[in-house]
């Protein structure tokens, strides 16, 4: 069993109303010895793949324990909801696309259940708001010890929902790619990798001809944001070992034209 001790958790439901706090009570009620830890409430609402993309890189930073991940457009409607065994983890949420990367990154599922038990939901179901009255209290069972196929029956791990890859691809050295996440900075996070880059010859110190919708642009492959002056646009490799366009004190995303699951190509000059 996990660390029963730690309930991370991450959603798509804001911080201007009560909805994270009644989350955070209904857990608290049934298991008041566990610890939440917040990951991100502001995921872009209805968005599983962002959703999914901020839980699979925070994974491998979070204790081991019970992760609440609710980013659930389809609440209400026949998705099942689950819980995922990935090691020491488990992974509850809608099975919806949310939740296999995370796994991945965790080495995999090795067991899957439907939360469907009665005794580890409340009593009353909401139509909208599975996030308190199905999800959370699985969560805290979780935490407080009942295994986790005891939810439900076993869910074949082949049947869970996949969310698409990202585009990533090199074609005769012109590399393309996706925005993954366009944060608040208006910094582009995108689908290629380090080792991708390293393997079509693209390092850090060139100058790489990124390709829009909107046009082209020389940018500086660099170290950080202070490698350039101010108000000049770069890429580099952020936090998360990934390429990354932006703009020193300044937003790509308004330079580039370029959002969240917008395509571009890329290639050395």
């Amino acid at each position: 069993m996990p660390d029963s001790t730690w309930i991370t958790f991450l959603t798509d439901y804001g911080l201007e109303n009560k909805f994270i706090g009644v989350c955070h009570g209904v857990i608290a009620r049934i298991a008041p010895a566990a610890r939440v830890l917040d990951i991100t409430h502001l995921v872009p609402r209805g968005d599983v793949r962002h959703g999914a993309e901020v839980l699979r890189q925070a994974v491998p930073y979070l204790p081991a324990g019970i992760h609440l991940a609710v980013v659930d457009p389809g609440v209400g409607t026949g998705r099942k909801p689950v819980v995922l065994v990935a090691g020491e983890h488990l992974i509850v949420g809608p099975d919806n696309g949310m939740l296999l990367s995370a796994a991945d990154e965790l080495g995999g599922v090795d067991s899957a259940y439907e939360l469907s038990d009665p005794r580890y939901r409340l009593r009353d179901i909401s139509t909208t708001f599975h996030g308190r009255d199905v999800f959370s209290p699985a969560a805290a069972h979780l935490a407080a010890g009942v295994a986790p196929s005891a939810m439900g029956p076993r869910v074949d791990p082949g049947s869970l929902v996949r969310l698409p890859e990202p585009v990533r691809s090199a074609d005769a050295g012109v590399l393309r790619g996706e925005v993954l996440i366009e944060d608040r900075f208006g910094n582009l996070q995108t689908s290629l990798d380090s080792a991708f880059l390293r393997a079509e010859g693209v390092e850090i110190g060139g100058t790489v001809t990124v390709s829009t919708a909107r046009g082209s642009r020389d940018l500086p492959f660099v170290e950080t944001f202070g490698s350039v002056g101010e108000g000049e646009a770069l890429v580099h490799i952020d936090s998360a070992d990934r390429l990354a366009l932006a703009v020193n004190l300044g937003s790509a995303a308004d330079l580039l034209g370029l959002h969240e699951h917008d395509t571009f190509t890329l290639r050395t000059v």
